[in-house]
């Protein structure tokens, strides 16, 4: 039996959503049409909104360092999970005057030891400086408790091996919030469509994802400035490692690829001189058994944009193609979580603002019945893998004035 693909099924099951996509389904070619005699494009329903069901799992779980805002997504998806926050440990000051604004109710406690030794947490979340995630990680699961980080979950082959050593040694979940793919619901319902078919066997994927430093709002991470950890490659991990930690996830993902490996992979300092290490550029090209990748990633999106980043995913199958337009419609609407799909009948635009994210309930139930549906572990750590390997071999280029 395939544990994840059965999980998933029944996780939309309970959520409706299968129905949802049957009645889709079976839409008349010119339902909806936007224009052109033959009706071929289609801008389908939006998803119909799903029930807030009581999660069916409650566990403990406590946050482990804030450094960056990405804690407040995870904590948001645990909870959706049936999550409980009993305890949190925050470094910085400024950090922690947000944290506790936001959760008053939350104990604060003064060191981590009070956290991994507390026997009443199951579960460790971390957003702390990226380098310093995967020691902890580590620790937590030599506690007896799971963890989940945000990306860039690790930054070295050094630390990746003593993971891997840990998990075995231990048998505890070490996840990675990828949350581009997790917590985007127009990336999860791509995930839907390629596991029916939709555009047949998945050949390539190609990521687009552009970033922005200071984006003055949001829990994106640069609503207040940047710390001096993020200028840092050392702490961050570089940009291939960083940011891209989340387009490789997708690869692997959507390609269903076991085994991959980076075929080229390259770096920049375009815009930055008076931060000489910070990369603000960089592209790599991905090989895998199953599919093939390319990632481009970058910290130059303009304040026009009004968002952060207009990040987009574009799979090309051997039936069809799906393009999500994860964050903003440029020119059209501000609207995120747009996708578009062709195959041999149609183009349809579908909206999936309504699409539930199962990630949470997911890994709390992962964490109840020690199984690996949310997220395939082994995936997990491959893709961490592959942008510890693009960024240690990238070549860094100078461009001309």
């Amino acid at each position: 039996m395939n544990l994840k693909s059965t999980g998933r099924r029944d996780f939309l099951k309970q959520t409706g959503l299968m129905g949802s996509i049957a009645m889709m389904a079976g839409l008349p070619n010119g339902a909806m049409a936007l224009g052109g005699e033959q009706g071929r494009v289609i801008e389908d329903a939006v998803l119909p909104a799903q029930s807030d069901e009581a999660p069916k799992y409650h566990i403990k779980f406590a946050v482990c360092g804030v450094s960056h805002d990405h804690v407040y997504g995870m904590i948001g998806a645990i909870q959706r999970g049936g999550g409980e926050m009993v305890a949190a440990w925050i470094e910085e000051a400024d950090k922690l005057a947000t944290f506790t604004k936001r959760f008053p109710d939350v104990k604060v406690v003064k060191t981590q030891d009070e956290i991994l030794n507390d026997p009443s947490v199951q579960l460790v979340l971390s957003s702390q400086i990226a380098n310093e995630r995967a020691p902890l990680g580590v620790r937590a699961m030599k506690h007896g408790k799971d963890f989940l980080s945000d990306k860039p979950g690790i930054t070295t082959l050094e630390q990746l091996a003593e993971v891997r050593k840990t998990i075995a040694e231990t048998k505890r979940i070490y996840g990675i919030m990828y949350s581009e793919r997790l917590e985007v619901k127009a990336a999860v319902y791509a995930g839907v469509l390629i596991e029916q078919g939709a555009i047949g066997k998945v050949i390539q994927t190609i990521n687009i994802a552009p970033h922005q430093i200071i984006q003055g709002h949001g829990d994106a991470g640069g609503g207040t400035g940047r710390p001096e950890w993020f200028w840092n490659p050392d702490q961050y991990g570089g940009i291939l490692c960083d940011i891209g930690s989340h387009q490789v996830d997708q690869f692997l993902y959507y390609t269903g690829s076991k085994q991959a490996e980076v075929v080229e992979s390259q770096i920049a300092n375009v815009r930055h001189p008076d931060r000489p290490r910070f990369q603000d550029f960089g592209d790599m090209v991905l090989r895998g058994d199953r599919g093939l990748g390319y990632v481009r990633l970058d910290w130059f999106t303009p304040d026009g944009l009004g968002t952060w980043g207009d990040g987009r995913l574009f799979i090309l199958g051997t039936n069809g193609y799906i393009e999500v337009r994860k964050y903003t419609n440029v020119a059209v609407k501000h609207q995120g979580n747009n996708l578009f799909i062709v195959d041999s009948k149609e183009a349809r635009y579908i909206d999936c603002n309504n699409m539930p994210l199962p990630f949470g309930p997911l890994f709390v139930a992962d964490i109840v019945n020690r199984t690996h549906v949310a997220q395939d572990q082994d995936q997990c750590l491959l893709a961490a893998e592959l942008v510890i390997k693009a960024q240690k071999n990238a070549k860094f280029v100078t461009l001309k004035d």
